[in-house]
């Protein structure tokens, strides 16, 4: 039984005993490489905007509603040019002065509120 062989035997000992046919063909035969750019996700960036219009149409103290409105527009822009750290830094300063307008304009009308209460003559 050992003897006999086969068509398939003496075909695969060609092919495997030196560069045939076959090998040269698998070293042609590659793959291009595809390259996929992957850009950071720049819709979890806030730009703080309705925040900004609020700010800059009713609590406007000293312009800094203006000031937020302007930062919040340059994060959008940022957004737009995949500017990830620009637009991070951007939301942190466009926050900044929206907090910073709605605490002193929330004092000052606290203020005025305390005064018409109890007006400065009753003193």
């Amino acid at each position: 039984m050992e003897a006999k062989s086969c068509k398939a035997d003496s075909v695969r000992t060609a092919a495997g005993s030196g560069p045939g046919k076959h090998s040269a063909e698998k070293k042609t035969m590659t793959n291009p490489a595809t390259v996929i750019e992957i850009y950071p996700d720049t819709t979890e960036v806030n730009d703080y905007y309705l925040w900004s219009i609020f700010n800059f149409v009713y609590l406007n103290f000293c312009c800094l509603g203006f000031i937020a409105l302007a930062y919040s527009l340059k994060v959008r822009d940022k957004k737009l040019l995949n500017d990830l750290n620009g637009a991070v830094e951007d939301a942190k300063t466009a926050r900044l002065f929206n907090i910073t307008s709605s605490a002193l304009a929330a004092f000052c009308l606290v203020l005025i509120f305390i005064f018409l209460r109890y007006p400065l003559n009753d003193y």
